[in-house]
């Protein structure tokens, strides 16, 4: 019986090696340039070796394409660069300002649905983890957070 130990497509060529369990023999077998197909005995040994060497050639050929896709530069990560440069000294006021405009428009909403901002957007639960805290429907919790939105579009825009 044949066992095929090894197969491959290396440059185009065809190449295997191959065990006969009833003779205990090792075959190289491959197609030459001409597409003719050989098949050689060689020795266990060399058999190893050349095992060995087609892991240690895959394992460089994998470090290569990583090695080559990792230092390309992709549209995306031009792009996810461009998206993450700092604010300018501007930009950051103009932020701090609408937080802090924003945080004193939730202090003029009522308790509850500040509460219920703060649980939803802060805390990131979502309308179901709310209305089991809060004892109620997740339906009260959605109209209550449309409610507050709603206000607070009215007291940032005055």
């Amino acid at each position: 019986m044949i066992v095929i130990i090894k197969r491959g497509l290396n440059y185009s060529e065809y190449y295997e090696i191959q065990y006969d369990t009833e003779s205990k023999k090792f075959y190289n077998c491959f197609r030459d340039g001409m597409k003719k197909y050989h098949k050689v005995e060689i020795d266990k040994k060399i058999a190893d070796i050349y095992i060995k060497s087609w892991s240690a050639d895959k394992k460089i050929e994998h470090e290569i394409e990583r090695h080559i896709e990792h230092s390309e530069v992709y549209e995306n990560n031009l792009n996810s660069r461009a998206m993450d440069k700092p604010l300018s000294l501007e930009d950051e006021i103009i932020r701090k300002s609408t937080f802090e405009d924003l945080k004193n428009a939730i202090k003029e909403l009522p308790e509850i649905q500040q509460r219920r901002i703060k649980m939803y957007y802060f805390d990131e639960m979502n309308m179901i983890q709310m209305a089991e805290k809060e004892h109620c429907s997740k339906v009260a919790i959605k109209y209550s957070l449309d409610n507050a939105i709603e206000k607070l579009k009215e007291i940032i825009k005055n």
